[in-house]
């Protein structure tokens, strides 16, 4: 398609539905995207998260690597403080010895998880403070140039993998432009800072092995359905669901008391996170697309299709690259 496009998929999980099934449904998502010629498909580290099943992402990419052929698959984000650098790079270099070309590492240093889950985890609190230096390890791993004296990733050493660094604030954009390195930002749910970071990380981009040019991929959300009223319709399930799951305090709302919570400002609270937000028929949204990569001086857009359902998702994943890939009139 001559818009490079790709997805993030958090393998989400439906009321009634389970692990295995949300799996599935990630598989044929993967499988659709290659169909459609999408990039890539990135897997989100989330933790403690009940509709979240991309918590063991190398894990899963794996699988959905056995089961699709050449589509790039990678992690959109793997939060480096959560793990050891030599750890993440042995788990990817395990993925690029299995699928050779295909497989992307994108790094985030947020938790991904609230403060007993990063108990659980056993994170140092601090852990984050370190995280450049964790991606100049973990690239040293992954470069067969290790920073570590005497110490190598085996799988890893030499595979090269590309790395990208995740952000939604103007951290993120400084380090992948002292690096070097491609800067993914995901205002498909943190908006606020998108025109800023880019241009900041633009300005700044210094040329490396990996990249001899910058390079943006902006997060944008997006529902495509065969009528507007459809993709409307969907719109609001998906944004009542999430309203549930994020201002619910795990309890298990009517719809009066989810009409009660969006009226209480959650429900501003969410527009505000989804912002960029291509919804409607496939020229509806082949045009939001469009504007969106303008202001957003992205080469490349990730989007993260938001139908409540898996055939809804399917759907809208086929619909958008379809009307992408048609060469104007």
């Amino acid at each position: 398609m001559p818009m490079p496009l790709s997805i993030l998929d958090l393998a989400p999980v439906g009321a009634g539905e389970s692990a295995s099934s949300a799996i599935a449904a990630s598989v044929a998502l993967a499988q659709t995207a290659e169909e459609h010629g999408y990039q890539r498909v990135w897997y989100a580290e989330h933790h403690n998260m009940a509709a979240i099943m991309s918590s063991a992402t190398s894990v899963l990419i794996s699988h959905v690597g056995a089961k699709t052929s050449r589509i790039r698959l990678g992690a959109g984000g793997i939060m480096l403080p959560n793990h050891s650098p030599l750890t993440i790079a042995e788990q990817f270099g395990t993925l690029a010895a299995m699928y050779p070309g295909r497989i992307d590492l994108g790094l985030g240093r947020a938790p991904g998880s609230d403060q007993n889950t990063m108990y659980a985890l056993r994170r140092d609190p601090q852990s984050a403070e370190s995280f450049p230096q964790d991606v100049q390890e973990l690239q040293g791993y992954l470069t067969g140039n290790t920073r570590v004296p005497g110490v190598n990733a085996f799988p890893g050493k030499g595979s090269d993998v590309p790395l990208y660094i995740l952000g939604s604030s103007l951290f993120g954009a400084q380090l992948a432009a002292a690096l070097g390195l491609p800067y993914a930002f995901a205002s498909h749910f943190a908006p606020q800072a998108l025109t800023q970071a880019v241009r900041i990380y633009r300005e700044k981009f210094q040329p490396s092995e990996q990249l001899a040019q910058p390079h943006v991929i902006a997060g944008v959300n997006v529902l495509a359905a065969d009528t507007e009223e459809d993709a409307r319709a969907q719109h609001e399930v998906t944004r009542r669901s999430r309203a549930r799951l994020l201002f619910g305090r795990g309890r298990n709302l009517t719809e009066a008391e989810t009409d009660a919570l969006l009226a209480s400002g959650a429900g501003q609270q969410l527009d505000a996170m989804m912002t960029y937000a291509a919804i409607g028929t496939p020229g509806d949204v082949r045009t939001y697309l469009e504007n969106f990569k303008a202001e957003a001086d992205a080469d490349e857009l990730i989007t993260a299709h938001q139908a409540p359902t898996v055939e809804g998702r399917l759907r809208s994943v086929a619909l958008t690259a379809e009307v992408m890939s048609q060469v104007p009139a």
